[in-house]
């Protein structure tokens, strides 16, 4: 394999800073939550609300990119949409009430998810040139990125610093950062000729297909983000910092595990790759689901966060690979997926709210395991090659930042 050029190297690098920044972003804003809702004294039911709409702005605003991508090229387009990100990462805790803060997050969520699309478009191109699997490592750069920026944000909340300036310095730190890493991003560009894509359309079926893979994954991952902590409690009968380790378990080994997983990508390929973590998120599963003391359960969710890991980076690789528009089918598959992202801990809720918490982590369960039969959905597609896809692609040296 004849080695990268400086210009892809760099891409790599600058990608992969992109990511960090996106997941810094999020991870800043994650830990003022409860300063916000103290802030506009709201209610858990009124948060629950608020909180659904960075879902509902991102699934809206996720076909978009593309055409955003299309007429800027990659790079200007990532860094625009980035910069936007994180100027609206500063709005929610200046909002003087509920609706201006769902409007907010409305915001927050539709640039979030716009930037998402055309920084996995430009990992899957870097991906590509580089002829190995580097989607997993991008995505594990995100988690760092969120756990570096939530690591701050306590820090903040420890020494009473306010969520208004605490965002604010943040989004104006994240902000200079992605518009210098961004610099080193390949210009990807149509070619003059081609066609601009669609400002909505339907998922393509074979995004459709991919979608239900990154669903399952998606689906347990909103499940044990949001009820970790919760089913310790409920049915282990564990106290809230024993509660807290399960969470921390199953965001550590998912940011661990994709981190590590491109070498298990290169050797396994994509297909056996998440056939395996499907098994190990079913064990994991059903060992929470069996759990009657801690030390069962947060080994469980352990498992289930390595298991699950590398399945949504996959998802956008396969999306990526097919197809003349890479943004347009990762549009398509993040939209599945961010919906399961959305409605995954309503599900969660309203099953043990009918049965019990375990009923509904046998849900997770079967939903994982469920990878094993839809994996083949990521069975690699060669792409067509450059001058019939109506897209080319330029390194930095041949066009100026």
């Amino acid at each position: 394999m004849p080695r990268p050029t400086p210009s892809l190297r760099r891409a790599r690098i600058s990608v992969a800073l992109v990511f960090a920044v996106h997941g810094a972003a999020a991870g800043s804003f994650a830990t003022r939550i409860p300063a916000v809702q103290h802030q506009l004294r709201l209610s858990p039911g009124a948060l629950g609300l608020a909180l659904v709409m960075p879902a509902v702005g991102a699934s809206l605003a996720m076909p978009l990119a593309g055409r955003v991508t299309h007429r800027l090229g990659a790079r200007a387009a990532i860094r625009l949409l980035l910069a936007l990100y994180c100027l609206a990462l500063a709005l929610p805790a200046v909002m003087p009430g509920l609706p201006w803060l769902c409007l907010a997050l409305l915001v927050f969520g539709a640039t979030a998810g716009m930037a998402d699309v055309a920084m996995n478009a430009e990992g899957v191109e870097v991906e590509q040139r580089l002829g190995r699997s580097i989607m997993s490592g991008l995505h594990g750069m995100w988690s760092v990125g969120g756990l570096v920026a939530s690591g701050f944000g306590a820090l903040a909340a420890r020494q009473h610093l306010t969520a208004g300036p605490h965002l604010a310095l943040a989004a104006g730190v994240l902000l200079v950062f992605g518009q210098l890493v961004g610099t080193g991003l390949l210009d990807v560009r149509p070619e003059p000729d081609a066609e601009a894509p669609a400002r909505f359309a339907l998922p393509p079926r074979s995004a459709l297909a991919i979608g239900l893979v990154g669903f399952c994954a998606v689906f347990a991952e909103g499940a044990g983000m949001d009820w970790s902590g919760v089913y310790l409690r409920d049915v282990t009968g564990a106290t809230a910092a024993t509660g807290a380790i399960a969470y921390t378990a199953f965001a550590f080994t998912m940011a661990t595990a994709r981190l590590a997983g491109d070498a298990v990508v290169r050797r396994l390929g994509a297909v056996r790759t998440v056939r395996l973590g499907g098994a190990v998120a079913t064990a994991g599963g059903l060992l929470v689901v069996a759990a009657r003391t801690p030390a069962t359960a947060v080994p469980g969710f352990a498992l289930l966060g390595i298991g699950i890991a590398v399945v949504v980076p996959l998802a956008f690789a396969a999306a990526g690979h097919r197809g003349p528009n890479p943004s347009q089918a990762i549009a398509g598959v993040a939209t599945v997926t961010y919906t399961s992202g959305l409605i995954a801990p309503a599900v969660v809720g309203a099953v043990a709210q009918a049965s019990s918490l375990t009923v509904s982590f046998a849900l997770v369960t079967a939903l994982v395991a469920g990878l094993t039969l839809t994996a083949g959905a990521l069975r690699p597609v060669p792409r067509a090659v450059t001058g019939t896809t109506g897209r080319r692609g330029l390194d930095r040296q041949d066009i100026p930042s």
